[in-house]
């Protein structure tokens, strides 16, 4: 099988990952609940992982990477937890409903006004003039992805955090696209906090993410339970990560996500570079078929995925037909409706076609072949 539905979940991940996973089964006990050597060994682990994380995002200690369930989760818990009573939050047009949904809950429940700067695809300085004309006083929260999951746009994130620094607003980003894929550096960046899927770029296992604090700002925890300290409290503990980190964390995939971090701080401009270059080439060839859009700016950098439309098939008859030829790619609306209404192709989506470090020229050759030979027979 061809695999270009990386966006979604890596499935071309190293051998490590996978002897890492299953080496922590039968070894590792639940994380900070016990003093035996099995416990010890987790924690171990847990704080390899952390340590990892820390040096690739550029954060200053190892306390400030908490560990999620994904990417969802760690935006959850930050937008649920913010104190956002009847003030306004700022959103690119090109957000997943991972961030848009808990908005609108906060939205019903506390009065929240939801803003959408909406800009240009591949235009960075239309979307800079957006977030700047929306990011007033009554602003409490900016939040906005790195790398649209639908048409591989990079929004101007350092320009935003910049603005929201020197406003006082807390910055929130998405890197769900971009982290493995791109540099995600938090200095650079200027956000409170980022939050990042562990299965896609980062090649870690499904059922791991993290949400990186970057700044003192605390959301109020989305979950309360047990943290293995100060159990006769009956309150969430104050310090990090324990505060946000109830239940019993998943050792086994935080053992994948390790290596998996590991492999990406080692190869990443080799993976950068082999991902821009399979991505170009691809749009380059889509571009000469006749009745294909494909959303590219020609100039601006992107991401490791794109979308293309083509006349005369729904996206989804279309990724079904190469899905029945061994390739698989992703149709629809991607959960990112917004992003589609921005863009004008909400009425069907589109399909998408994203690619890893792992995929080859003669796969780029073979997917267009057979999606010629598809266009032709209809």
């Amino acid at each position: 099988m061809i695999y270009f539905d990386s966006a979604a979940t890596s499935l071309l991940r190293p051998p490590s990952v996978r002897r890492a996973v299953s080496g922590s089964i039968g070894k590792h006990a639940g994380y900070g609940r016990s003093g035996h050597r099995a416990a010890e060994k987790a924690a171990e682990a847990v704080f390899a992982c952390r340590s990892e994380a820390a040096k690739l995002f550029g954060l200053v200690d190892e306390t400030r990477v908490v560990f999620c369930t994904s990417a969802t989760q760690a935006l959850n818990t930050a937008i649920m937890g913010l104190p956002l009573q009847n003030k306004a939050a700022v959103i690119s047009g090109y957000e997943h409903n991972a961030v848009r949904r808990p908005l609108v809950r906060r939205s019903e429940r506390d009065g929240l006004e939801i803003r959408i700067a909406q800009s240009r695809l591949f235009d960075r300085d239309d979307a800079v003039r957006a977030f700047d004309r929306l990011l007033d006083q009554r602003c409490g929260l900016c939040v906005c992805t790195m790398v649209s999951n639908v048409f591989g746009n990079l929004l101007p994130v350092e320009e935003i955090g910049r603005m929201c620094r020197e406003r006082g607003i807390v910055f929130v980003v998405d890197a769900s696209q971009a982290a493995g894929s791109l540099p995600v550096d938090a200095g650079r960046i200027g956000a409170d906090i980022i939050c990042v899927p562990g299965h896609k770029g980062l090649l870690g296992p499904v059922g791991t993410g993290m949400m990186l604090l970057c700044t003192d700002v605390r959301p109020e925890p989305l979950l309360f339970g047990g943290t293995g300290g100060e159990s006769r409290s009956l309150y969430q503990p104050e310090t990090i990560p324990e505060r946000f980190e109830s239940g019993t964390l998943n050792v086994a995939g935080i053992c994948g996500l390790c290596e998996g971090i590991r492999y990406v701080r080692k190869h990443l401009p080799k993976i950068r570079y082999r991902e821009e270059k399979l991505v170009r080439e691809l749009k380059y060839a889509l571009q000469t078929f006749s009745g294909i859009r494909v959303y590219d700016s020609g100039s601006e950098p992107c991401g490791s995925l794109f979308s293309f439309t083509a006349d005369g098939w729904h996206p989804e008859e279309l990724a079904q037909k190469l899905a029945e030829r061994g390739i698989a790619v992703r149709a629809g609306l991607h959960c990112a409706p917004l992003a589609h209404e921005s863009v004008g192709t909400a009425c069907e989506g589109t399909v998408r076609v994203s690619l890893c470090g792992e995929n080859t020229d003669a796969e780029v050759l073979r997917f267009c072949r057979t999606l010629w030979t598809i266009l032709m027979r209809k």
